[in-house]
């Protein structure tokens, strides 16, 4: 019978052979993050892991490996009765460049084109203001799973769960989260753990190395379409999980039939004009960029911060099939905003995403009246 010595001992050597720079197999990553879960190991033993994986860095196997553990043994599974196939579009965060929320303003837009989207967030950690956390500023329930998220996304068609509560991820997003302040392979897995698991993925990761790791990832993980970007500031050479208007951003997309193509974009494929940092930076205050988000969504800010949000709504208007492309997919987006659907889709998902809408409507139409 294996002793707790002996279970401390393998795992050890595990963690010596990703210091030389040695890949493991799908099965051991999986069997580490297993023991992880279980807290079968140290807290220095998971910890020296985490960062020996990441450092090494990690193959499109390990990342599997690691995704199928923390799905089985820490994520919450619920079953939706939705029309339409669901997709998700969040970043990995530890980019490093901060700013405003933009991954919600264009799922927002999404959803009012008539896609079902499911939202996998967390409060700030890497970044100034979470996405849990802006959405929080503009009523939404991020307290309550799995009733209230459930309820929202079959009858708003959007809906967001929290991450960190432990009604969602029990033993280990969390847990670890909260201790660690670098990147780590949960960075590239924790976007992908939702409980209503989707069959399209919109996904920015934090450099340019990741992306191609994680497109095959989520080819491994069986998803049909995907879409990987990560973006960059030509200015400061700096990078962000997002496609960039300050200059050049990187895609590798996954086909139905397994290709993936890569490619890039610039702000000026799209008639885009190239924009600041400072224009679209984080306020590093919760209330003041939910506020910048609800400018755009109001048609109140048709300037940079606009023009982000539509060109990152584009790709999951694209891969879902409901534009031809992803210039047409901007123009759908922009124009969701001009005719007050993208506003009223807000509107809709604050209703439906709390127990009562009453519990998150006002305070929704206070924040639309500071506009």
């Amino acid at each position: 019978m294996e002793t707790k010595e002996d279970r401390w001992r393998k795992f050890g050597a595990i963690v010596v052979r990703l210091t030389r720079g040695e890949n493991i197999t799908r099965e051991e990553a999986r069997e580490c993050w297993r023991q992880i879960c279980e807290e079968e190991q140290s807290d220095l033993q998971q910890g020296a892991f985490i960062a020996a994986l990441k450092a090494k860095p990690e193959t499109p196997e390990e990342v599997a490996g690691t995704f199928e553990a923390l799905y089985e043994y820490d994520t919450l599974k619920v079953k939706v009765n939705t029309p339409e196939p669901l997709i998700d579009n969040c970043g990995t965060g530890a980019d490093t460049l901060k700013t405003m929320n933009i991954s919600t303003g264009a799922a927002i837009i999404a959803a009012s084109l008539g896609l079902y989207v499911v939202r996998h967030a967390a409060r700030a950690i890497s970044s100034n203001c979470g996405a849990i956390d802006v959405i929080e500023a503009l009523g939404i329930n991020v307290e309550s799973a799995p009733e209230v998220p459930k309820k929202s996304i079959e009858q708003a068609g959007i809906c967001a769960w929290n991450a960190f509560l432990p009604t969602v991820h029990p033993k280990t997003l969390a847990r670890v989260l909260s201790q660690i302040r670098f990147g780590s392979t949960i960075n590239l897995v924790g976007p992908l753990l939702n409980p209503t698991m989707p069959t399209f993925k919109v996904m920015g990761v934090p450099n340019q190395q990741m992306i191609d790791i994680e497109a095959k990832t989520l080819r491994e993980l069986g998803f049909k379409r995907a879409f990987v970007m990560h973006g960059l500031d030509d200015e400061s050479g700096k990078g962000m999980d997002e496609i960039s208007t300050l200059g050049v951003t990187h895609v590798a997309e996954l086909a139905e039939d397994g290709s993936i193509e890569n490619y890039s974009l610039t702000p000026e494929d799209f008639g885009l004009k190239r924009a600041k940092f400072e224009d679209i930076a984080s306020s590093r205050n919760v209330h003041q960029d939910a506020l910048s988000l609800l400018r755009v969504l109001a048609g109140k800010d048709s300037g940079p911060r606009f023009d982000i949000i539509c060109l990152n709504a584009a790709p999951l208007l694209y891969i879902t099939g409901k534009a031809k492309d992803l210039r047409t997919g901007v123009e759908m987006a922009k124009s969701a905003v001009a005719d007050g659907r993208a506003l009223n889709k807000l509107r809709e998902w604050v209703r439906w995403q709390n127990e009562k809408p009453e519990d998150g409507l006002p305070k929704l139409e206070a924040m639309i009246n500071q506009l």
